[in-house]
This record gives C-alpha cells, sequence and structure tokens, in this order.
C-alpha cells in the first residue's frame, strides 16, 4: 500500500470524516486550554471539572438540555464544594479535590446505570469517536469555536493572571472572574472532548499537549502555537493507527500524545532528560578541542 492510499482509504467512510473532524476540532481547543492549565499548576484541577462534569452531562440528557448547560453547572458545583471543603476544614485542597470529583464521577456512574436510554451513555465515558454525528459534530464545532475564541480574544488578561495575579489585579483585572472564566471553559471544553475521547480520558487531552509545549520553548506565546499543532498531528495519528491496527480510537490517540510527549521529554535540546546531557558532552568536546 503505497501513502496515497494509506491517506485516503480511511476517508472513503464518512463516519472516519466525521471522526477525523471532531478530533481535530476538540485537539485544537483542547491544547490551547492545557497551556493555561499547565501554567497556573491547574492539572488536577482539570481532572476534577473533566470528571465531575458526568453527572451533568447525564442529567442534561434525561431532561433534554444541551450537554454544556449540565456540564457547566456541575463544574461550578465541583469548584465550590471543594473550595467549602478546603476553607471550612484541615483537609487540603488536593485532598478536597479527589474527594469531590471522585464522589461526583461515582454520582453520573449512578445515573447512568438508572437511566433508560435508546442509546448506551457509557460512550459519555469511554467516547464514541466512530459513532459521531452531524448534530454532535455540529455541536463539537459550536462550542469548539465559541471556547477557543473566548480564550483567544482573553488570551493576554489570561496569560498575564497565570504569570502574576496580583499585577494583575493592581491594573484593575479580577483575578476571581479570571479564574472563573478558566474553569467555565474547562467546563466547555470538557464537553467537547467528551464527543472523542470521553470523560476518562479528557484530561489527558487537557494536559499532554500543554505538557508537551512547555518543555519545548520558554515563551508563552509559543506554547499557543506549538501545544494545538502537536495535539492534531497527534490526534490524526492516533485515528490512523486506530484504523488500520483495529483498536479503540479515543484511547490511540491519547496513546499517540503521551508517546510524543516522552520523546520531547527525553530528548527536548533545553528540557530533555537525554538531550540536556548529549548537549553538555557536545559543549565538552568543544572546548576540549577548542
Amino acid at each position: 500500500m503505497d501513502i496515497l492510499n494509506f491517506l485516503l482509504e480511511p476517508l472513503s467512510y464518512d463516519f472516519m470524516v466525521r471522526a477525523l473532524a471532531t478530533t481535530a476540532i476538540a485537539a485544537v481547543v483542547c491544547a490551547v486550554l492545557s497551556c493555561w492549565l499547565v501554567l497556573i499548576g491547574w492539572s488536577l484541577m482539570g481532572d476534577a471539572v473533566s470528571h465531575a462534569v458526568l453527572p451533568g452531562v447525564v442529567l442534561a440528557y434525561i431532561v433534554g438540555a444541551p450537554f454544556a448547560l449540565g456540564a457547566l453547572v456541575f463544574a461550578l458545583i465541583a469548584v465550590t464544594m471543594i473550595g467549602v471543603v478546603r476553607n471550612t476544614s484541615r483537609v487540603k485542597e488536593d485532598a478536597a479535590i479527589g474527594i469531590v470529583f471522585t464522589s461526583l464521577f461515582a454520582l453520573g456512574l449512578v445515573l447512568i446505570s438508572v437511566t433508560p436510554s435508546q442509546t448506551d451513555l457509557n460512550h459519555i465515558i469511554f467516547g464514541n469517536l466512530l459513532g459521531v454525528s452531524i448534530p454532535d459534530l455540529i455541536q463539537v464545532v459550536v462550542l469548539g469555536v465559541v471556547a477557543f475564541a473566548i480564550l483567544i480574544f482573553k488570551r493576554r488578561d489570561l496569560t498575564l493572571y497565570a504569570f502574576d495575579p496580583t499585577h494583575a489585579h493592581a491594573i484593575g483585572l479580577s483575578p476571581k472572574r479570571l479564574g472563573a472564566l478558566l474553569l467555565g471553559l474547562l467546563a466547555l471544553t470538557s464537553v467537547v472532548a467528551l464527543q472523542t475521547v470521553g470523560v476518562v480520558l479528557v484530561v489527558a487531552m487537557l494536559i499532554i499537549p500543554g505538557a508537551t509545549a512547555y518543555l519545548l520553548t520558554d515563551r508563552f506565546s509559543r506554547m499557543l502555537v506549538i501545544a494545538p499543532v502537536i495535539s492534531v498531528v497527534c490526534s490524526m495519528a492516533g485515528i490512523y493507527l486506530s484504523y488500520y491496527l483495529d483498536t479503540a480510537s479515543g484511547a490511540m490517540v491519547v496513546v499517540t500524545q503521551g508517546a510524543v510527549f516522552a520523546v520531547v521529554y527525553l530528548f527536548s535540546p533545553r528540557q530533555g532528560l537525554i538531550g540536556t546531557r548529549m548537549a553538555r558532552a557536545r559543549r565538552k568536546r568543544a572546548l576540549a578541542t577548542a
């Protein structure tokens, strides 16, 4: 099989075209948001919110409301509960996050188990990339465009908030509002990614691209370009691999992103475990022969 046939064969199926389009949109939005999550240190919060939205999504399905609405409501509930537990007890923030998101995630599993449905709601957990319909794709496009547009429009304020919230407050910005905006966008982005990899793996798409870009550059503006490029390339590669290897598509997307992170972690010229040692060795040889 030549390269052209390798690339074109999956595109002869409509479900593969929809899967590729959905994944590309989710990859871009998740990757851009992941830059701020990694910079602020909200990786665990991303895990918490992405799992805590599950009961909201199920309840939205039951009442016929948009998934995004249910996810946003439960994201706010989760953040509020974490704050209450942290501020009114001796429990630290990481433990409060773990307690709240596991409890809400379990509630979502219970709701799925007792909810009569003509569709398999387990797809919310594990994703249903190859089963994306036209309405699903339209929803992903709309939510993805909204989230991406807000992130780009507010990128300077959000970046200042990430680097120096005190300075942001001094020039008239509200760190609390910016934090709430990020959490709202996190909930919205989680709904976008639910259509691809499901709740269980969505946190990987929200963290791995930003972490990978963070090891490749010291400039945040470059991170915002590198992260989505890596995410889209890995996502497309993961879908093609899943097609030819007959594996789970969503899981393969995340595995591909994880593999690229491992390569960057080892061989990045500035931050890589092996790459930095090789660079030092070259400098020593250059000095010895000078």
